[in-house]
């Protein structure tokens, strides 16, 4: 369990944090949300204890473990993809050392009768029952299904990391984290350089994981089906649901109707109220009334409205100049990078005002036939951009490219031309840039904060072939609901890489499936194609499996004899009766720990004993919701 208390860090002259207070339990799956520069990613490095607050702090058990996936993060060198993922289990490595330095000896030593000989043996043995104890003799096969989920494939296990691209290493760093069976895991867009097929691979194995989990995610879908408690921070405070992303939504929304109008009728008592005591204040007959009622609004406890930060990215594209009418022709365009065929023979033609999106695992070819299309790469075949093309390109990396050492102001500046530079500041202005933000270095800005300045800069000329690579990177749901708005206004030809499907629904109407070499037109949406691929979500096929399984279940129930029926009522009377007292244990149980919850937010408060006390009654707690789901599985398959 993590204590987060009165966490305060102050950023120029406002409060990025403003004394916020949670815990995290060891069941949570929370999913931290806002606008880009709100602080999430600043509270996940506090945490893992890679920066340090200006108040508050801290507090976690001795020996707690926590692992963290950063956004940027350097990368090792100089290892295969196997070898790095081993390298998480320290201790085993250094245990396995040890033994092979006792095996080496044992062999040349013949002296089996002396106590020096028998004392390297018991070392061995101890050394091998250490292993055992923290799993050591499994690493290899956890090791291989962690980096299969991800999308490694066994021939990948012995290449270098050095060979791998950037998304692919932070992938590695990602199963890395996994392998560490850290007591929590802080996870800041881990979707980032996954796949859907990876995305919904991690959105299962976090749901199971044994320890607790925050997420920083703008993938809706993710978000929803990982956690099942939701973290807003606005404007220095944050705001806790024990929900979903969806649901908090709605819960946020009526909360703050529910406010609203707890507010309005509290102002109308106040205002009647102040009425009566200006209208009586002078009568001395009323003097004994005008005092109650003054009394009375000094002891009003007053309704205060939460500030609310409606800000947001606004934007629209410039309209497209005219172009020719076949935006990019491909003719058995090939890419091959020494033996390694990505793919070869492919034909296409995209015409002006189309919006396509290129979709396939990673490294099927999608970028790099964007790079060969704008320029990067050389290929076999032809590729030809239409007349009077005037392309932009967004890279998966261009938020990461800008000079770190500039201002905001300073980037958009010297990238604008002509009347466009009296513009900068309303430009700067449209993607959440205000005159304090203009002057800030490119280094000291979020992940999002960095993405909306390289999509800002596509704005300063006008263009009608746009390019984009993975351009909801980084960026805030809100932000992405912009950024996809002016996309679907727009009138020049997009081409676009996205693994999010909330994103690409509604903004495009062609799909270019990169495979096996192979590159296939879909002519439809993205859950029209997800459909005829039958792989909308490995939850649908569940599903489907279970509906045929309750089937064939309930055909056997017919067949039945009359004792077996009788027999099959008693358990399923003695099932529900179980299963209800284990929901009355799990109501009390839940009591107490919010009540010692509520103690250890006070940092006056906490203790050892109060925290030995919590994790006692979170290990009833967990065993009680596990015989709880046990006994429903139980009532479900006599019921079935």
């Amino acid at each position: 369990m993590v204590g987060i208390n009165e966490l305060t860090v102050n950023f120029g002259e406002r409060y990025l944090f403003n004394k916020i207070s949670f815990i995290i339990n060891k069941t949570d799956r929370i999913g931290l949300v806002g606008k880009n520069g709100a602080g999430k990613s600043s509270l996940l490095k506090i945490i893992a204890g890679e920066s340090e607050s200006d108040g508050g702090n801290i507090s976690m058990p001795s020996g707690f473990r926590v692992g963290y996936l950063p956004q940027d993060m350097d990368f090792a060198y100089g290892k295969t993809v196997m070898e790095e993922a081993k390298s998480v289990f320290k201790e085993v490595n250094g245990i396995n050392d040890k033994i092979e330095i006792i095996n080496e000896q044992l062999a040349v030593r013949t002296d089996y009768e002396s106590d020096s000989y028998s004392e390297m043996l018991n070392e061995l043995s101890d050394l091998n029952e250490r292993i055992g104890l923290l799993g050591g003799f499994n690493i290899d096969s956890n090791c291989e299904t962690i980096l299969k989920g991800l999308g490694f494939s066994p021939e990948d296990f012995t290449r270098l990391t050095d060979d791998f691209s950037g998304g692919w290493r932070m992938r590695i760093e990602l199963a890395k984290i996994l392998l560490s069976n850290a007591d929590v895991l802080l996870l800041d867009e881990p979707t980032n350089h996954l796949d859907i097929e990876s995305i919904q691979w991690l959105e299962d194995f976090l749901k199971v994981y044994h320890g607790g989990v925050v997420l920083v995610s703008h993938d809706k879908a993710f978000l929803d089906g990982v956690t099942n408690r939701t973290i807003e921070i606005s404007l220095g405070k944050i705001y806790d649901y024990k929900t979903y992303y969806s649901k908090y939504l709605h819960q946020r929304q009526e909360r703050r109707e529910q406010q609203l109008a707890a507010y309005n009728n509290q102002q109308k008592q106040i205002q009647d109220t102040e009425k009566f005591i200006e209208r009586f204040r002078s009568k001395a007959s009323k003097a004994v009334q005008v005092q109650s009622r003054i009394k009375q609004l000094d002891r009003l406890d007053r309704i205060e409205i939460e500030e609310e930060d409606n800000a947001a990215m606004q934007f629209s594209f410039p309209p497209a100049p005219r172009s020719g009418k076949v935006a990019v022709e491909a003719s058995e365009v090939g890419k091959a990078f020494g033996d390694n065929q990505v793919f070869s023979g492919v034909n296409y033609f995209i015409e002006r005002g189309k919006k396509v999106a290129f979709v396939g695992k990673n490294g099927e070819g999608k970028t790099t036939m964007i790079r060969s299309l704008v320029g990067e790469l050389e290929h076999e075949g032809e590729l030809k951009i239409g007349h009077n093309i005037e392309m932009a390109y967004f890279a998966q990396n261009q938020a990461e490219e800008l000079d770190k050492e500039k201002t905001v102001f300073e980037i958009i500046d010297e990238a604008a031309h002509g009347e466009v530079r009296k513009q900068v500041r309303s430009l700067l202005g449209a993607f959440m840039f205000g005159e304090e933000e203009i002057t800030k270095k490119i280094k000291v800005l979020s992940g999002g904060e960095r993405a909306r300045v390289a999509l800002c800069k596509l704005l300063l000329e006008p263009i009608n072939l746009l390019v984009l690579d993975e351009p909801t990177n980084h960026l805030d749901i809100r932000s992405k609901d912009v950024l996809k708005k002016a996309l679907q206004n727009y009138d020049g030809t997009l081409i676009v890489i996205s693994h999010d499907r909330d994103f690409l629904d509604g903004l495009t109407e062609e799909m270019y499936e990169f495979s096996d070499g192979n590159v296939k037109q879909f002519l439809g949406g993205v859950y029209e194609f997800l459909e005829s691929k039958q792989a909308k979500t490995i939850r649908e096929f569940e599903h489907k499996e279970k509906v045929v399984e309750k089937k064939q279940k309930q055909s056997s129930v017919h067949k039945l004899s009359y004792e077996d029926r009788k027999q099959r009522d008693k358990d399923i009377r003695k099932t529900q009766n179980r299963v209800g007292k284990l929901e009355k244990l799990i109501e009390e149980l839940e009591t107490k720990v919010e009540g010692l919850n509520q103690k250890l937010l006070d940092p006056n408060a906490y203790s050892q004993e109060l925290m030995d006390e919590y994790g006692t009654l979170k290990e009833e707690l967990d065993q009680a919701m596990k015989d709880w789901e046990k006994s429903e599985k139980e009532l479900e398959m006599l019921n079935a």
